[in-house]
């Protein structure tokens, strides 16, 4: 592998050679329009290179920043095939090392795709990893990076500028490793307490997610997509928020999206702003409509990634959007992971082969197969004039015209000594910290025991590093011998490992289970109680507010941060509504974000000892905003 130097053409031009052909071609040109240098370069494109444009799949780095030589745990094909081979050359990147050792691996990368015929970089993209979630198949825990609460905790902050400073801490750090696509923000509404993807939303009120969402965009693209940007790809179109039963669209048993309460503007609201503003990219969900009527008219009961009603007339031709369509993962292949399968998301067209669904997803409107390397089968439709090669342009010159704004094919190189130094900076850590602790949100204090006085105490703590909670007090080991006790517990889920993912995803019942109040009694008998519980979706929380003298909820902070939180950081507010039952849950219509009598509404907050006798089933309810 090389790296090309930078040549100099007759009137002083600097510029990368990427065909090799000795002179400037336009496309080399870093003085023209993106538009103008896509078009030079479309011409001179294989068939075989266009139609690797159109596919984004998992790429996986090797010990110390190599490439890897064969399949990775998920990735599928050893990077030179991928690369050279299929001229594949947008990756969702998965496990990182360090920032020095992420940055090495990208220009390795960028190195190998210099080896094709024209040299057109590759643009690498991931799911959220500025938080504390591990999940292979929606993001990934901070690791090098700065830690932040989840977009949960950005949305209990309620504050645009905190959101936009976030936004910006994941541009500066993923620039600095050479990742230069965000596969997020997601603007679903959290409006199905069950469904297992809130925790990256930004909540429920669509006002609320709307506004964060274009706060989002502009911290990372700026007002437009350039050099020092990273493309944003808004998901899940139109709202990936109403799922049938909670369950989710990863899942055959999750595929339905349904309308009961007729509230589809409200889950399209957060996607006008963003739109306007010119995301990169835009995801439409897995889920399949069922039931919806659109200006009088039924959707097609297919998923929305093969729904033309969806892609092109509303989002194209209603909404006016010209960008890049990007499905979601897997739609037309199933993923075989060790011993374990995840059918492809074909929801509603899983009589198709393989050839029909991505025939289907391009006359749907989509440009770009996320996580899929299939090249043969696009090429085996344009063969046999399923596809005509002038559709493989269209969305090959969408997907060329990112590249070419995001600065690559003039220089996609990162500095390992500048992505260690600046990656995880003490400056970005100590914002994340105290976004964390800020994020954190009083719930329940009747007494007023909080924020926690600094005095002498005995601590008894549960769920959480000992050290962390030396802030406090002295820890012990006993209840018994405790002045408080603090304890942590995660909202509660049902576990399932039949299929690939679903153990990540935290799906099923919000009741905690039975003898879980009965212990938190026996603790609080001894001393004054303090319960955190970490949302991730909303829970049934009546039980625990009934015991605990006081409850907070987080969305994502570390032990030290809990504690400022306790001492007088919190100033979180709910970014959903907390239900006062399982059958309040089971009768509300998934697609209406909220409930007519909610145990805590979204917004609720308590100021820290200044609001004694709020009672656990009715609480003041604060403004919408």
């Amino acid at each position: 592998m090389t790296r090309l130097p930078t040549s100099t053409a007759p009137d002083g031009t600097r510029y990368r050679d990427l065909n090799g052909n000795g002179r400037l071609d336009p496309f080399e040109d870093p003085r023209l329009p993106a538009a103008e240098r896509v078009e030079d370069l479309l011409g001179r494109l294989s068939l075989a290179e266009r139609i690797g444009l159109l596919f984004h799949t998992v790429i996986e780095s090797g010990e110390g920043g190599t490439l890897l030589d064969g399949p990775g745990a998920i990735s599928k094909t050893g990077t030179r095939e991928v690369v050279l081979g299929k001229h594949v050359t947008h990756f969702n990147v998965h496990a990182l090392g360090t920032a020095r050792v992420a940055a090495r691996w990208q220009n390795a990368l960028q190195e190998l795709a210099e080896e094709a015929p024209h040299g057109i970089p590759v643009t690498i993209s991931s799911d959220p990893r500025h938080g504390f979630s591990e999940n292979a198949g929606a993001s990934f825990a901070a690791g090098a990076f700065s830690q932040w609460p989840e977009p949960l905790g950005i949305a209990a902050l309620r504050d645009v500028d905190d959101c936009r400073r976030y936004a910006d801490a994941v541009r500066q750090e993923y620039r600095a490793v050479g990742i230069r696509a965000a596969l997020h923000p997601t603007l679903d509404l959290a409006s199905e307490p069950r469904w297992a993807r809130q925790l990256h939303t930004f909540g429920q009120d669509p006002q609320v997610v709307a506004e964060l969402g274009l706060a989002f965009l502009e911290g990372l693209q700026g007002e437009q997509l350039g050099e020092q940007s990273v493309a944003c790809t808004a998901k899940h179109f139109p709202g990936g928020g109403p799922q049938a039963d909670g369950e989710d669209a990863h899942f055959p048993y999750g595929r339905e999206q349904v309308y009961p309460g007729g509230r589809f503007a409200d889950h399209l609201w957060p996607f006008r702003d963003v739109l306007a503003a010119g995301t990169a990219a835009v995801m439409p969900y897995y889920g399949m409509p069922v039931g919806l009527e659109l200006d009088g008219e039924a959707v097609p009961e297919v998923g929305f990634g093969y729904n033309r009603r969806i892609v092109t007339e509303l989002l194209r031709d209603e909404l006016g959007y010209d960008g890049v369509v990007l499905t979601d993962w897997e739609l037309i292949n199933d993923n075989h992971v060790g011993e374990q399968v995840l059918p492809a998301r074909a929801w509603g067209v899983e009589h198709l082969d393989p050839l029909g669904r991505m025939q289907l997803l391009l006359e749907a409107g989509c440009d770009q197969f996320g996580g899929e390397e299939c090249v043969e089968l696009l090429a085996e439709l344009v063969a046999v004039g399923r596809v005509d090669e002038a559709r493989v342009d269209a969305s090959a010159r969408r997907l060329l015209l990112v590249k070419f704004q995001l600065g690559l094919f003039d220089d996609p190189y990162v500095d390992e000594d500048a992505a260690a130094a600046s990656v995880g900076t003490d400056e970005l850590r100590r914002a994340g910290h105290a976004a964390q602790a800020q994020s954190v949100t009083v719930l329940h204090d009747p007494e007023g025991l909080l924020p926690l006085a600094d005095v002498e105490r005995r601590v008894y703590v549960e769920g959480m590093d000992p050290e962390a909670a030396s802030a406090l007090g002295t820890v012990v080991d006993r209840v018994e011998d405790a002045d408080l006790a603090l304890v942590r517990i995660q909202a509660p889920f049902e576990p399932r490992s039949d299929l690939f993912l679903e153990a990540w995803f935290h799906q099923g019942s919000l009741d905690f289970p039975p003898g879980l109040p009965v212990r938190l009694a026996r603790l609080a008998r001894h001393c004054p109680l303090v319960v955190d519980v970490t949302l991730d979706r909303p829970a049934v929380l009546a039980p625990v507010l009934e015991v605990a003298d006081a409850v907070v909820a987080s969305f994502g902070s570390s032990g030290p941060a809990l504690v400022e939180a306790l001492q007088g950081a919190a100033r979180g507010r709910l970014p959903f509504d907390l239900p006062r039952s399982m059958a309040d849950v089971r009768e509300h219509a998934p697609d209406r974000p909220g409930f007519e009598d909610p145990l805590l509404p979204c917004g609720h907050g308590l100021s820290a000892g200044v609001s004694p006798g709020v009672a656990a089933g009715s609480p003041r309810r604060p403004g919408a905003r």
